[in-house]
């Protein structure tokens, strides 16, 4: 048991960002950052970033999933708010908190991606750079030195030439770790996205221009960091391409799932440690592992590939059965809030990301936006720990749970939820 003094136990992270106090009346969960980003932000690039597959059934499905995950509390313990420092990889970071990666933010806000690499650096969180990102990886590594992941898609073009040239270019820059996404073996319909005018490329007409003359933060953000491009994809097309010209040639050489040979490839490029994000089985956990993969990443893409797919919470504590002790095990796709991180880390993750509610923040304050909201969720996931008694992480890992969701894999043709 972790013993706290009284002055440990009244340390809160609340009021570390200059503005916290202020945005937190306005903004108590990122319910309300989602509600207020779409002020701020034009339809066609709100919708981009906040849409999923299809109907949008599987984001729903991964948000009802965390909730229906309970917790029975345990009292008589001197109420605290405790510490939530962690090791991932060897290193040491100030919470099991952090930035997911995402394609295209800028174009959600234009210089996102900075935004939240400098909020990260500043909070000491892992901050992970998508290659379809709207920074190169030299940007996001000089933004976030300290905390800075990079993710991979496949680029199976010209035996990937692509692909271990953007390996070199991580590891030159210091990333800390690199991630394989796994969950994108093809291309499918995000229908706000495409009834917004984003399905092939960004031409914008009439109403979209119209969309963002009338948001001025917006506009002004745009005036100040450029026109939203993929920079680090850009840097290896034509020079001079536009936008949709670089869309077009990565299309052109990008694409698939990585086969495990491909991994053992990129596990034998990459000198450090490695992920691969996209697993909800265990069976393929444990295949990453005996490749010498340091680092499962459970997700379903946030939703954002296919309604259909388990959410990631429901297959975790297999996961974490079958390679816990072996690997770092990292959850994503439907953490909206502290309390969130705390279901995910009280079922064997080690940390929990966040995706698109740092693009409801950067959407409803802008600059402030990542920076406050590493903040409430910090401040989330030490209220929950105090709340069920638990004065440390691995208090959290012991708590009794009821969790209607979780899917065994047992030794039968076909998982089954657990009763």
């Amino acid at each position: 048991m972790h013993d706290m003094t009284a002055k440990q136990a009244a340390v809160s992270p609340v009021g570390q960002h200059p503005h916290f106090q202020k945005h937190h009346r306005r903004f108590p969960t990122t319910a309300w950052l989602r509600r207020r980003a779409p002020s701020n932000v034009p339809l066609f690039a709100f919708e981009y970033g906040d849409t999923g597959a299809g109907n949008d059934v599987g984001i729903g499905h991964n948000w009802a999933a965390f909730d229906a995950v309970e917790i029975v509390p345990r009292y008589g313990v001197m109420p605290s708010l405790p510490p939530v420092d962690v090791k991932l990889f060897g290193r040491s970071y100030a919470a099991p908190i952090g930035v997911a990666p995402m394609g295209g933010p800028s174009l959600v806000w234009p210089g996102a991606d900075l935004l939240m690499a400098k909020a990260a650096q500043r909070a000491r969180i892992p901050y992970t750079l998508s290659v379809a990102g709207g920074a190169t990886i030299e940007q996001a590594a000089e933004a976030a030195p300290d905390v800075f992941w990079l993710q991979l898609y496949r680029f199976w073009h010209d035996d990937h030439k692509i692909g271990f040239d953007l390996v070199r270019r991580g590891q030159a820059a210091g990333a800390k770790v690199l991630a394989l996404t796994l969950d994108v073996p093809v291309r499918t319909t995000r229908s706000r996205e495409t009834y917004a005018g984003l399905a092939h490329e960004f031409r914008p007409n009439v109403r979209m221009i119209w969309e963002m003359m009338v948001r001025p933060k917006w506009m002004f953000a745009l005036l100040r960091n450029g026109y939203p491009r993929f920079a680090t994809i850009g840097d290896y097309a034509p020079a001079g391409a536009s936008t949709n010209e670089i869309i077009a040639y990565a299309r052109a050489r990008m694409g698939g799932a990585f086969s495990w040979e491909e991994v053992k490839r990129y596990r034998d490029a990459w000198k450090g440690p490695m992920a691969v994000k996209g697993i909800l089985h265990p069976k393929d956990a444990e295949k990453a592992v005996a490749l010498g993969i340091d680092g499962i990443w459970v997700s379903n893409h946030g939703g954002r590939q296919i309604e259909a797919l388990t959410p990631s919470i429901d297959v975790l504590p297999a996961i974490v059965a079958a390679v816990g002790k072996k690997a770092t095990v990292i959850l994503d796709s439907g953490v909206r809030s502290g309390q969130d991180v705390m279901r995910a880390l009280a079922l064997g993750a080690d940390a929990a990301f966040a995706g698109k509610s740092f693009l409801w923040a950067v959407g409803a304050l802008g600059d402030d936006g990542p920076d406050y909201l590493i903040n409430l969720y910090i401040d989330e996931l030490r209220a929950s720990l105090g709340q069920i008694g638990a004065r440390t992480l691995a208090e959290a890992r012991a708590a009794t749970i009821r969790h209607p969701g979780a899917i065994e894999f047992a030794a039968q043709s076909r998982p089954r939820r657990s009763k």
